[in-house]
């Protein structure tokens, strides 16, 4: 078990290194503990473990009423499955306790992302701005059976550059931070799919042909797995059929970029949309847009009963906002 107060993000991963365990954290190493988790959150060992809050096994809350209390699937059940994946809607949680696992079983997580090549050191410069697409794999198991697991993804052509090696997971968790410097301007828009359909990689396709700025890009996470193995009204987070997310991520510079920006991704939202479940992860939802229900399913008018329960004045409000009133 580990548990976190105030939880930071680099301390807390340094924990990991001698003991040779992990806890769910996400897909890069300044992703905040905190918002990760109480969005649901996942990251490369999704398929391995589940989601962040599968393995949150408790919680201290400070409520509106200013009342601390601990939360686990015993004390205040319902304010703990809630905050599962509720966002910061029910108070300002303090502390978290989550199940650690060794390293090892034998799993593999393929994402794939769309962009321009990034400057990054390890990267050959006469490369740097090309078209791409990038897989990123994580396998993390045996080192012989892993290398036979990524065998074919050598057979699909020439790859500009090969990453495949055997890595901390620590490192591979800080391998993409040069890309998510502050600063920039960001615009996202998500979708979740069952599966990879001939339509949606069209789309996928000719969107990536005309990507905005060089620091734009699509992912696609791959989850299945274990996130799908959980059933869907066990916690806040719903989307237990889920096999892939895309993150339609737009990043620039200039304020004189805003429009084209914000129309590629848009264009490409709605292009890819017929595709798509109608759900959403809370954590991928920009502010324009009005999706809370989507990201809860059916779900939604429990964590509205907690939300009248523990704050029906809505004082928790600055947030992806679950209304009291349903």
């Amino acid at each position: 078990m580990l548990q976190l107060l105030n939880p930071a993000r680099h301390s807390a991963m340094s924990i990991m290194k001698p003991k040779l365990t992990v806890w769910h954290i996400g897909i890069n190493s300044t992703t905040g503990i905190a918002g990760l988790t109480l969005g649901g959150g996942f990251g490369w060992l999704s398929r391995t473990y589940g989601m962040t809050v599968d393995n949150l096994l408790a919680i201290e809350v400070v409520t509106a009423e200013g009342k601390r209390l601990r939360c686990d699937k015993n004390h205040h059940a319902d304010l703990f499955g809630a905050s599962c994946g509720g966002g910061g809607n029910f108070g300002v949680v303090t502390s978290f306790e989550f199940k650690l696992h060794a390293v090892g079983p034998e799993e593999l997580t393929v994402w794939a992302v769309i962009r321009d090549v990034p400057p990054l050191p390890f990267l050959k410069p006469d490369v740097h701005g090309t078209r791409v697409l990038i897989l990123v794999a994580l396998y993390s198991g045996d080192m012989e059976a892993g290398k036979q697991a990524l065998a074919p993804l050598h057979q699909l052509g020439e790859a500009i550059a090969n990453g495949f090696a055997p890595h901390p997971f620590v490192g591979f968790q800080q391998a993409f931070d040069p890309l998510l410097t502050p600063g920039a301007r960001n615009y996202w828009k998500s979708h979740n799919f069952t599966e990879l359909s001939d339509g949606l990689i069209e789309q996928l396709v000719e969107y990536g042909s005309k990507l905005p700025t060089p620091q734009s890009e699509i992912f696609i996470a791959q989850m299945g797995g274990a996130t799908n193995r959980v059933a869907p009204d066990a916690n806040a987070y719903p989307h237990r059929d889920v096999e892939f997310i895309m993150n339609v991520h737009t990043r620039w510079d200039n304020t004189s970029q805003d429009g084209a920006c914000f129309e590629w991704a848009r264009e490409f939202y709605d292009a890819t949309k017929p595709f798509a479940t109608g759900g959403v992860y809370v954590n991928f939802i920009s502010e324009d847009e009005d999706r809370v229900p989507g990201a809860y399913g059916a779900n939604y008018e429990r964590l509205a009963e907690v939300k009248a329960k523990y704050d029906s004045d809505n004082f928790f409000r600055l947030n992806q906002n679950i209304s009291p009133d349903k």
